[in-house]
């Protein structure tokens, strides 16, 4: 089975003075606006990154709920931080980690059996997978 979502983004000028909207398929985003001073100066509004972080975070509880789900235990709550870190390099930037903080209710569930519940989410949630994945690329001029 292949589930296809779309995310697109438009962006207007210099990389300093530019600004920028993502959007999403289901419209939950719609033209949201992004910038350098979003992205790197503090300044408030979304970001890359803080997109990336809440799609683990989203992805992460879903999979755990999922392992616990098949171990006999529905949780009643699963709430995860997901702290993303760009950092600059040689290279530029890069995100060079992404810390999880899960915090559950599980009734019935042993913290040893909820650890490797824990762990296996980590491990085997998509987007958790996603930083090791090929990134390819169909790149066309327009004008």
């Amino acid at each position: 089975m292949s589930i296809k979502k779309n995310g697109s983004a438009v962006w207007q000028g210099g990389l300093k003075d530019g600004k920028g909207t993502v959007s999403t398929q289901s419209g939950v985003l719609s033209d949201v606006s992004y910038s350098f001073a979003k992205r790197f100066e503090g300044e408030a509004g979304s970001n890359p990154e803080e997109l990336i972080g809440a799609a683990h975070a989203s992805c992460y509880s879903m999979a755990l709920s999922m392992i616990l789900g098949e171990a006999g235990h529905t949780p009643e709550r699963i709430a995860t931080q997901a702290t993303v870190s760009l950092e600059q390099g040689e290279g530029g930037f890069s995100i060079t980690a992404i810390h999880l903080e899960t915090r559950a209710s599980v009734p019935g569930a042993d913290d040893a059996a909820f650890q490797d519940a824990a762990n296996k989410a980590k491990a085997g949630c998509p987007v958790s997978k996603l930083f090791n994945a090929e990134i390819t690329l169909d790149a066309k001029l327009e004008g």
